[in-house]
């Protein structure tokens, strides 16, 4: 059952947080002492499996960098949990407010397994925030945009096996980590149809692999 509060967990050996300086290093250059300032100065935060990081309604006060984990993003319509996206390792993830700072969440996001983020508020174009790091946010705002488009477009171009065979080859780990139900959910599918489709990619591997080589 998914809970609210921001309960510390036991996670072992903390991630140094690099994989935020080679996120950053995409859009902008950082000198080596700048790239040991930022890492001081993370803000790293623990998260059990099932919390509830936004919920629709809230207007969102902070932006996230995965460092472990998995969230799932997902909207509730007629009743009816939706998911649209998952975000594992190495990415960053917010409502980009830009020059509306009352903007409410449509959407939900829940932690799909335990998780470490780095965390920082969502910087405001009017904020006294060093341009390169607001134009980072722009950037990463432009880049989850085109990443939405594209998804779209797939949907509307693919039929699901088609869909689940994308999901295979572009994001191969959360055929793994995440639960049927959401998967099937974010291809739009009933999971009962999810069955069917990996049955039947099953059953055609193992033909092929089965088929004598006659060279």
């Amino acid at each position: 059952m998914p809970h609210d509060e921001k309960s510390p967990i036991s996670t072992g050996q903390m991630p140094a947080g690099s994989e935020l300086i080679q996120y950053l290093s995409q859009y902008i250059s950082l000198t080596e002492d700048e790239a040991k300032e930022l890492l001081n100065e993370l803000d790293i935060r623990h998260y059990r499996k099932g919390e509830i990081l936004i919920r629709e309604g809230d207007i969102p006060e902070l932006c996230y960098f995965m460092l472990k984990g998995c969230v799932r993003q997902y909207y509730i319509i007629d009743g009816e949990e939706r998911t649209t996206e998952f975000y594992t390792e190495g990415q960053p993830f917010a409502v980009f407010q830009g020059k509306n700072p009352v903007k409410k969440s449509p959407f939900y996001l829940s932690c799909l397994e335990d998780c470490i983020m780095s965390i920082g508020p969502i910087p405001q174009e009017d904020a006294n925030v060093d341009p390169r790091f607001m134009s980072v946010c722009m950037k990463a705002a432009e880049d989850e945009l085109c990443r939405t488009q594209e998804t779209l477009n797939m949907f509307r171009l693919t039929n699901p096996e088609e869909r689940y065979l994308e999901l295979m080859q572009t994001k191969p780990t959360l055929i793994e980590r995440v639960p049927q139900y959401y998967l099937a959910s974010y291809l739009g599918i009933k999971p009962e149809s999810l069955s069917r489709i990996r049955r039947r990619l099953s059953k055609r591997k193992g033909n092929v692999q089965d088929r004598p080589n006659l060279s």
